[in-house]
C-alpha cells in the first residue's frame, strides 16, 4: 500500500545523529529523523531533538568556569604541586555535563542555523548549508488537514518514518575537538510502520492553558523516528512524530516470574504527531516555503 509514498518519503527524510561527549569521558549517540522541506536549506524536526543542544551550551558555561579555575591554579606561582592538586580537586565536577556535541545531518560536511523552536508543538527547524540537493519534485507536500479535530477522517491509514533499531557508536578526539562514527555506523537503514489516525488530540500547556493539535496513530513511533513525517498513500504528511504514549488496558493479568506472583499492568502504545494545520501555521508563520495539499 504504501511502496511508492515511501519512495516519496526517502527523499526528503534524512537521518541526524547527535553525538554527546560528557564530563566522565562517556560518549552517547542517538539518532532521530528530520524532512527537507525546500531549496532554501531549511529542515524541519522535533524540538526535543534539539533540546540537548540547548542543554549543552547552558552547561557549557560552567563546563568553561571550572576550566578556567583550574588553568588559573594550574599557573599560580605562589602554591605548589601538592596544593595545586588538592585546590584542582575541589573545583565541582558534574560527571553528567555535557562537554562536546555534534549534530550530523546525514552527509559530511553540513553545517547548521538559524534554529527556531517551539517546544509546545515540538517543531523545530533550522537552515542546511552543504546539504546535496534532492529534486524539485522530491520536496514534501503537507496536507491542507481541517482545523477541527472532529472532522478528521478517523481510521485514515497512514505510515510513518525514522531510523529505529540501529546501533550508533562513535570515538573523540581530544586534540581536534571531533567526533568520528564508528565504521559499520552508515548507511542508517529507514524503518516504516504503518497503523490508522485513531484520533485528534489536545496538547495543553499546564502553565498558560496554550493548547496545539496533535494526531494520534494505532502503532507507536519508535526510537530513531522522532522528527520524521506521518504520511499518506500518496506520499503527503499529515504529522511529524512527536512522542509515543502508553494507555491502560484495565487488565492487570497475574503471572508468576521466579516463581513469585507478579501483576502485569497490560497497556496500548500509541504515537503522536503534530497536527499537520500546526505544521503549516508555524512554517508560514517564519516563512518557511512549502507545498500543500488540498486533496480529498
Amino acid at each position: 500500500m504504501f511502496v511508492n509514498a515511501l519512495k516519496l518519503a526517502s527523499a526528503y527524510t534524512q537521518p541526524v545523529i547527535i553525538s554527546k561527549r560528557f564530563e566522565s569521558g562517556k560518549i552517547e549517540c542517538g539518532c532521530a529523523a528530520f524532512i527537507i522541506l525546500n531549496a532554501d536549506g531549511w529542515i524541519l524536526t522535533a524540538s526535543h531533538v534539539m533540546k540537548t543542544l540547548h542543554l549543552f551550551q547552558q552547561q557549557k558555561i560552567a563546563h568553561e568556569d571550572n576550566e578556567r579555575s583550574r588553568v588559573a591554579i594550574q599557573n599560580d606561582p605562589n602554591i605548589n604541586d601538592k596544593q595545586k592538586r588538592r585546590k584542582i580537586s575541589q573545583i565541582l565536577k558534574d560527571p553528567n555535563r555535557i562537554t562536546n556535541i555534534a549534530f550530523w545531518w546525514g552527509h559530511d560536511g553540513i553545517q547548521y542555523s538559524d534554529i527556531i523552536g517551539n517546544d509546545l508543538l515540538d517543531l523545530a527547524v533550522c537552515k542546511l548549508t552543504g546539504a546535496p540537493q534532492i529534486s524539485e519534485s522530491s520536496y514534501p507536500i503537507f496536507k491542507n488537514l481541517p482545523e477541527n479535530l472532529e472532522y478528521l477522517p478517523v481510521g485514515r491509514s497512514l505510515c510513518r518514518l525514522g531510523f529505529p533499531f540501529h546501533e550508533i557508536h562513535a570515538t573523540f578526539d581530544e586534540q581536534n575537538g571531533n567526533f568520528t562514527l564508528a565504521p559499520d555506523t552508515l548507511p542508517i537503514p529507514r524503518f516504516p510502520n504503518d497503523g490508522i489516525l485513531t484520533r485528534g488530540v489536545w496538547i495543553i500547556n499546564p502553565n498558560n492553558q496554550s493548547k496545539a493539535r496533535f494526531i494520534e496513530t494505532s502503532t507507536p513511533g519508535l526510537r530513531g523516528q522522532s522528527g520524521g513525517p506521518i504520511f499518506d498513500v500518496n506520499g503527503h504528511i499529515w504529522g511529524v512524530q512527536s512522542k509515543t504514549i502508553n494507555l491502560p488496558l484495565g487488565f492487570s493479568p497475574t503471572i508468576k516470574v521466579n516463581n513469585k506472583e507478579v501483576i502485569e499492568h497490560q497497556f496500548l502504545n500509541v504515537g503522536l504527531g503534530v497536527h499537520a494545520f500546526e505544521i503549516i501555521k508555524f512554517l508560514q508563520e517564519n516563512n518557511i516555503k512549502i507545498n500543500i495539499s488540498n486533496d480529498s
